[in-house]
């Protein structure tokens, strides 16, 4: 399968969800306020919130109140609503030669894909030539050490690793060393996720950023944020969260395929403003792929 096949698929449990709930809804009705309500609560539901859910409908009301309209009228007016909304913030993770390392600091909650989007990451960028380094900051977590050792060997990348427990700040320190001397092109380093205890992981996430910018005070030159597409409206309070702890510069969403909360990308973007730089929509490094607008739109509507 492309890419836009994939993608609709891995989007096939919210498009079902959206575009049978406007099959039902528009079967011979006029667009009054009541199918309006309804169609709001529609999308509220596939977790794009009430204010987009609201801006949505008011734009469908804009353009087609008190007339009779399709199911298929309503999806191709929706998908182009969706897609200004999601177009400014469609933005791939652009490398920066001028830094060297360029280093990307990603963070997440514990199981939220953080770790395999980092090694799918560090593929494509070996793929495109760039040399790359990785770095197992989360060394709260055996499994997280072993599953990025794991990444780097498929991805033919060096990871940089101490025990378990050990100061992430200092592993960041030593993992930049490390980069310079070998002359790589990218660092990639890992954070712990436990937010159970905010002010703990606050700490050691601005501990790891001072040690950082000591070495390079233009750096992280990205902070990524992994969220996990399963988790709905829970993950605003994450982006308020991490945007507190480590000023996050950009988005990546995991696990769209296993969810029918695909609308919360739409939410997001319109609450925050965020780039949106890659989507993932299965296991493999060629299902994590730069966030396009359009396609989308498209495919959360079951178009094309």
């Amino acid at each position: 399968m492309g890419w836009f096949d994939r993608l609709k698929a891995g989007l096939g449990r919210t498009s079902e969800k959206l575009s049978g709930g406007i099959a039902d809804l528009f079967k011979g009705r006029r667009l009054d306020r009541d199918t309006l309500n309804e169609l709001e609560d529609l999308l509220i539901t596939s977790d794009m919130g009430v204010s987009t859910a609201s801006r949505l409908t008011e734009a469908l009301a804009k353009n087609r109140f008190d007339q009779e309209v399709t199911a298929d009228e309503v999806r191709e007016i929706l998908s182009g609503e969706i897609a200004s909304i999601l177009e400014p913030v469609a933005m791939p993770l652009e490398i920066d030669a001028a830094h060297h390392p360029f280093i990307i600091l990603v963070c997440g909650v514990n199981g939220s894909g953080k770790t395999t989007t980092i090694g799918k990451m560090a593929k494509q960028y070996r793929d495109q030539g760039l040399s790359v380094m990785l770095a197992a900051g989360d060394t709260f977590r055996a499994a997280a050490i072993e599953q990025l050792q794991i990444w780097g060997e498929r991805a033919d990348c060096p990871v940089i690793a101490q025990e378990q427990g050990s100061d992430a700040a200092s592993l960041a320190y030593k993992a930049i060393e490390r980069a310079r001397d070998a002359g790589v092109d990218v660092l990639m380093i890992d954070t712990a996720g436990r937010l159970q205890n905010k002010s703990n992981l606050m700490e050691e996430l601005q501990k790891v950023l001072r040690v950082i910018r000591k070495l390079d005070d233009t750096a992280p030159h990205a902070v990524l944020l992994v969220l996990d597409a399963t988790v709905g409206q829970n993950a605003h309070s994450q982006v308020e969260i991490f945007r507190d702890m480590v000023n996050v510069s950009g988005l990546v969403m995991t696990k769209l395929d296993g969810t029918a909360k695909g609308g919360v990308v739409v939410g997001l973007a319109e609450k925050f403003g965020l780039p949106v730089h890659a989507i993932g929509v299965g296991e493999a490094a060629e299902d994590l792929r730069p966030f396009d607008a359009r396609e989308f739109a498209d495919s959360l509507m079951g178009l094309g």
